[in-house]
């Protein structure tokens, strides 16, 4: 019986962990199945975003990112969820208006409080000036909006 029961709860898990992959497929900011348009999310945080190399990359619940070597790649598997970036790696600014998922410019990001943001950076209008004007209303505003997408 207890064989039965531990054999049902991992099935549960299994099923809930496809769940969660499938539902963060569906609202991250992804392109041919790469996220930051194969940029290295590790990169960033060395204040330079570099593009990744499609022989190094690594699929982290349903999301896959490409590095530019395996030190990136080993840093972004100590601990990923540092790494990935906030909203899915939609504008970071169109998120705290509206609450919308708008494209972004992949060079154009800020860091805060350890966790990457990226903003659309198009036609002359570059969100980050406007997010830069009241961060902490924008910011408040789209962990809120983003909270109910992906729930």
């Amino acid at each position: 019986m207890r064989h039965g029961i531990v054999i049902m709860l991992v099935f549960v898990s299994y099923a809930v962990a496809a769940q969660m992959d499938g539902l963060r497929t569906k609202h991250f900011n992804i392109k041919k199945d790469i996220a930051l348009q194969g940029y290295d999310p590790v990169s960033y945080f060395d204040g330079k975003p570099a593009e990744g190399q499609e022989s190094v990359k690594y699929m982290y619940k349903g999301i896959t990112y490409f590095f530019t070597g395996h030190v990136n790649l080993n840093k972004f598997k100590s601990n990923p969820d540092k790494y990935e970036p906030a909203y899915g790696g939609w504008c970071a600014y169109a998120m705290g208006e509206t609450g919308e998922k708008v494209k972004v410019d992949p060079e154009t990001f800020k860091i805060i409080e350890g966790k990457l943001y990226l903003f659309y950076n198009f036609w002359g209008n570059n969100t980050l000036e406007e997010w830069n004007k009241n961060q902490t209303k924008l910011k408040e505003a789209g962990d809120r909006n983003w909270k109910r997408i992906v729930q």
